[in-house]
């Protein structure tokens, strides 16, 4: 069992420290405000006590860490939580409150125009930290699959300083709060790592035996950030939205699990935002594509073995080029390790026919049966190893990838419940009508939602074939809906919600003296361009206004009235012109961090 992060504390706020104490240990961490110094202490044996009077207390459920604003350090506790399940005794929470608490007791020290920026990177981590679902446990390691954690941790050291608590053997690809740990140096079992996807735990009853089943999704943190501004691979190989989706059973006797991973399509390309419904893919010339793409296949091929990679996108129109792009680098590499299978799934599930994804899944059937499954029992005796993973990708990852994972996880769990003996004589398949099965199809159908609200900044499309097994009208109004805020979303807001990604994850660090010793990428908008976009927006308000009453409000119609209804639609028609040949200057772009 991993060694435990410190649960419940006492949180010491006095004018010049801050002191952190564990309820139940004798010890407390005291820091200073003024210069963010980390002292460690045990009651009775240090000169150092805790305060007696004029401090505020508060309890506190955690330290995810400090990060540097313009008004100096702050310090990230955890105020609130949910349980979400149990873990072989371990709870797992869901984090439902944090605060924010500034080092230094006054910003007398900022400009007017400093607190502005400050307050505006301030509101940014709240950003981050109010976006579902951020997960920890105490004394169990979220961040490694079981595989992994048997076999010693990813491998992945945080450090001397960190060679006592649970941080030092997470994965630091899904570590969220990793650039926050990095600034608490010596807090050891106080540092508690959070990871962002989705985690459903629920206990089953099969026949005459219960069991813990689990879905852990993990997303990455290289190269995270937003749908339309985070494309593809960088040159590390990391790509855009990685995650990690594992699938758990627990019994009395045994641990089952089953990994699958999903990431956008590992070239360079991009989709910029310009007020189109759907920008078209730009496949970017002029990259080392080759190398990245090895880069990033050594890696997973490392961690995880084989691959079979399932590209579910379109053989034709505007997807068309990234799949010969990626099917012919695939065959350049020639690395036995991987597997290509390219699916057209808009294609083959037309006309809502989503019965024939059974054809994908005779396709990779045998690869399945190759790759199995980790399972271990619970004296630590190892009866099989997952020796590969299925990586699906579509052009998100998100509504079709999220389809395809599911199918490929029942077709393992119900594998898995065969061979634990948790069906009756002659059973191979989950009943249709039990309870499990419903809870499969609302826990997948959950996670869909959830990592693309991440991503996307909406729920996910398709998911009524995931809750129900067939697509239905109503599906197709909510697509429809969650469709058109996407498109909102990611032209008009997600600027400021990939600048928060990467200020909570440290890719963007707040120095000392910015916006005064040198100034601050918050002030380098061009204010005329800002001023266009209020002007042309406060125009066709009033133009949807005047129409709505031109169209609705007379009695009758007259000579005048079709004069004026024709006057506004041309002055419509002048801005509609305007806005098609500026729309790029109406976009929310990143500011944080350069072009590139």
């Amino acid at each position: 069992m991993d060694k435990r992060v410190y649960e419940d504390l006492n949180f010491f706020i006095t004018p010049d420290r801050f002191y952190i104490q564990p309820c139940n240990a004798n010890e407390f961490v005291l820091i200073d405000r003024m210069t963010g110094d980390f002292s460690h202490h045990k009651d009775g044996s240090s000169k150092e006590q805790l305060p007696v009077g004029g401090y505020e207390l508060r309890k506190i459920y955690g330290v995810l860490g400090m990060v540097r604003l313009i008004g100096g350090l702050h310090l990230v506790v955890v105020t609130n939580r949910d349980l979400v399940g149990v873990i072989r005794t371990e709870p797992i929470w869901r984090l439902s409150g944090v605060d924010i608490i500034a080092l230094l007791p006054s910003l007398t020290h900022l400009t007017e125009e400093q607190k502005f920026q400050h307050e505006v990177y301030l509101s940014m981590m709240g950003q981050v930290l109010n976006t579902p679902c951020f997960y920890f446990a105490y004394g169990y390691d979220l961040t490694n699959s079981l595989q992994r954690k048997e076999h010693g941790g990813s491998g992945d050291g945080a450090g001397d300083g960190f060679n006592a608590g649970l941080f030092s053997r997470s994965d630091k690809r899904f570590v969220w709060n990793g650039a926050l740990l990095g600034n608490c140096p010596q807090l050891h079992c106080y540092l508690l790592p959070i990871i962002h996807g989705y985690v459903a735990i629920h206990d089953v009853r099969m026949h005459a035996q219960t069991l813990t089943w689990a879905l852990i999704s993990r997303r990455s943190v290289k190269y995270a950030g937003t749908r339309l501004f985070c494309r593809g691979i960088n040159a590390d190989g990391d790509v855009a939205n990685y995650v990690e989706t594992e699938q758990l059973i627990v019994t009395d006797t045994d641990r089952v699990s089953f990994v699958q991973t999903r990431g956008s399509i590992p070239l360079f390309w991009q989709q910029t935002p310009n007020l189109q419904y759907k920008p078209r893919p730009q496949l970017l010339t002029g990259r080392d594509h080759l190398t990245a793409c090895s880069r990033h296949f050594d890696d997973q091929c490392r961690r995880y073995g084989l691959q079979v990679l399932i590209n579910l996108i379109d053989h034709k129109g505007a997807e068309d080029v990234l799949e010969k792009a990626y099917d012919a680098t695939v065959s350049t590499l020639a690395n036995p390790k991987l597997t290509y299978v390219s699916f057209d799934f808009h294609k083959e599930c037309r006309k809502m026919r989503y019965d024939r994804l059974s054809l994908l899944i005779d396709r990779i059937a045998s690869q399945q049966d190759d790759f199995g499954v980790f399972h271990v029992g619970n004296d630590g005796k190892v009866y099989s190893v997952q020796q590969g993973v299925f990586r699906t990708n579509c052009i998100d990852c998100l509504d079709r990838t999220n389809v395809v994972q599911s199918l490929i996880a029942k077709r393992s769990l119900e594998q898995s419940l065969v061979k634990l003996g948790l069906f009756r004589a002659g059973e191979k398949h989950i009943d249709p009508n039990s309870l499990f099965e419903s809870v499969f199809k609302a826990v997948w159908a959950n996670n869909a939602d959830l990592i693309s609200t991440q991503y996307s900044g909406t729920g996910a499309l398709k998911t009524d074939f995931t809750r129900t097994g067939k697509r239905t009208f109503m599906g197709l109004l909510r697509d429809g809906f969650n469709s058109m805020k996407r498109y909102c979303m990611n032209n008009f807001t997600d600027g400021r919600r990939q600048d928060s990604i990467e200020l909570f994850l440290g890719t963007y660090r707040v120095r000392e003296g910015e916006g005064l010793d040198f100034p601050s990428p918050l002030t380098e908008t061009d204010k005329s361009v800002e001023f266009r976009k209020r002007s042309i927006l406060a125009t066709v308000l009033v133009k949807i206004v005047m129409l709505y009453l031109i169209v609705l409000y007379p009695s009758e119609y007259d000579m005048k009235t079709g004069l004026m209804l024709m006057a506004w639609c041309m002055m419509a028609g002048f801005t509609y012109r305007y806005v098609a040949k500026h729309r790029m200057d109406f976009v929310d772009f990143p500011k944080l961090l350069p072009k590139k």
